[in-house]
């Protein structure tokens, strides 16, 4: 038997890092060997993961094979629609490039969470001043 052609992806937020993996199949999620019900709770967070398959019209076409780790759920859910999007251009580049690029999808969300400075308990925040 042979294997399924695999289409990999990578895709980063904040700390987190989401290596992704698209195989033929019926749309199934799977990150860190979960199902991405058990996996995020909020239905909003699913809902963003699954994106790239709506906008370029391949729900149920392929299943998502994903190992995620850094940050939180949202991070998470970032990276994760990151490297579907990243993976679905290695499946097909002229088609979907122009209607993942106009959602944003493509495009690695920079933001990240700004160093402690010395002198200061936080990145900003110094501490209470008192004229006595």
């Amino acid at each position: 038997m042979a294997a399924k052609k695999q289409y990999p992806g990578t895709g980063r937020r904040k700390s987190s890092v989401a290596r992704v993996r698209l195989v033929a199949g019926k749309g199934e999620v799977t990150i860190n060997g979960k199902n991405i019900d058990d996996y995020f709770g909020m239905e909003i967070v699913k809902r963003e993961v699954r994106r790239p398959f709506e906008v370029t019209s391949t729900e149920g076409k392929y299943d998502v094979i994903a190992t995620v780790h850094g940050g939180g759920f949202t991070g998470q859910a970032g990276a994760l629609r990151h490297g579907i999007s990243r993976a679905l251009l290695v499946i097909d580049e002229e088609t979907n490039r122009p209607l993942l690029k106009a959602e944003g999808f493509l495009t690695r969300d920079s933001r990240m969470k700004e160093r402690k400075k010395y002198g200061l308990k936080k990145a900003r925040r110094a501490s209470q001043f008192s004229k006595r």
